[in-house]
């Protein structure tokens, strides 16, 4: 079972100072018993059943910390020092994690603190090799300039969060928009709390090994996105002193989904248009591209692969494992696998339309047993 693995590699954490928390949100498989068989003092298992269970991933969170909260379980500790860690199912820690993290907290306003994602099945496939990359790429990129901005957002896995923090946000700090983490994360901001990125350890999650799955959860991350979009008005107000250059990339990166739905409709005229030249006078094609001295297939290049290259260094440096020159051409594959987005996009919006809201979760793949 994938949740037994990773209670073992949160137990074996070097640090006697913490607790998991396995919340069995009305799962029809082996959760419950398998972290039952764990020491109690150590694992504690919160089971919400049936027609309360599987109302959505904030739910089930709200329900974890309202029992952290109003329990004996924390036996009196402070909310100032105590800090809630959320990891999926699936989730392989770090084993420095705590240590690394631990040092932000001293700043008695870091309200959250996110690490590293990575992907533990990534040598799969190509498919499973991209996701890799993306949450690289938007760790190393765009997590470690957010994190001199002051905009650092959450993700669902791998997340730190001050239980005083959460307690600012009233009795349901995490909210039923699809994307818990980033709604939370930007109201911890707007509260006046400080995020922060952690570069120096990660989480490692599966990646989805089928592109229609993957296309489907990508739509449900972009369908959280547009929720999150209510916030902007907040932001532009600017909450508890947000800083101008806070506002600026916050809203840039609330709005950033419409960007992705504007652009797709001429992405797509030019690739049929082009598809259809290639077909049907390939030499008229081949002309158009080489002539010029190669100027049209230079800018071509640049317009379509232009951040290859910084996307495969950025990869090369957290895995060198990858050679360099692989990595690179990881990177121009990456490239043509963002447009993934676009579909994913657009079914986001074709279920806003039809006012659902809900998702299946993920399936994840089942693991070997844990060895004794």
């Amino acid at each position: 079972m994938v949740i037994g693995r990773t209670i073992e590699r949160l137990l074996a954490l070097p640090d006697p100072n913490f607790a998991v928390l396995v919340i069995d949100d009305g799962s029809d498989d082996e959760t419950a018993r398998i972290a039952g068989s764990y020491d109690p003092d150590r694992v504690w298992v919160m089971r919400r059943s049936l027609p309360y269970a599987r109302q959505g991933k904030g739910e089930a969170l709200n329900d974890a910390y309202r029992l952290l909260r109003d329990s004996e379980l924390l036996d009196g500790r402070r909310p100032q020092d105590v800090i809630v860690a959320v990891f999926d199912a699936d989730g392989r820690i770090s084993t420095n994690a705590l240590y690394e993290v631990g040092p932000y907290f001293r700043d008695p306003k870091a309200g959250a603190v996110q690490i590293g994602v990575r992907m533990h099945n990534a040598d799969v496939s190509l498919l499973t090799r991209m996701q890799d990359m993306e949450f690289v790429v938007f760790t190393e990129i765009f997590q470690r300039a957010r994190q001199r901005v002051g905009s650092v957002g959450l993700g669902g896995n791998g997340q730190f969060v001050r239980l005083a923090a959460l307690e600012g946000l009233g009795d349901a700090p995490w909210t039923d928009c699809l994307t818990e983490d980033l709604d939370l994360g930007i109201r911890l901001l707007l509260a006046g709390w400080g995020n922060n990125y952690c570069p120096t350890t990660h989480v490692s999650q599966q990646a989805v090994t089928s592109p229609r799955r993957l296309v489907r959860q990508r739509a449900r991350w972009f369908q959280g996105h547009l929720q999150c979009m209510k916030l902007i008005p907040r932001v532009l107000r600017g909450g508890n002193d947000l800083r101008r250059e806070q506002i600026n990339d916050i809203v840039y990166h609330l709005a950033s989904p419409t960007l992705v739905l504007l652009l797709s409709p001429g992405v797509v005229s030019f690739c049929v248009a082009f598809t259809a030249l290639a077909v049907t006078r390939p030499a008229a094609a081949y002309h158009g591209i080489t002539s010029h001295n190669g100027i049209p297939l230079a800018v071509g290049y640049l317009l379509a692969f232009g951040m290859a290259p910084f996307y495969g260094f950025a990869y090369w440096l957290r895995d060198r494992q990858t050679p360099l020159f692989r990595a690179f051409a990881y990177a121009h594959a990456f490239s043509v696998y963002g447009y993934m987005w676009f579909p994913a996009g657009w079914l986001a919006v074709y279920r806003m339309v039809r006012g659902k809201r809900g998702w299946a979760k993920t399936t994840r793949t089942v693991e070997e047993p844990v060895p004794a």
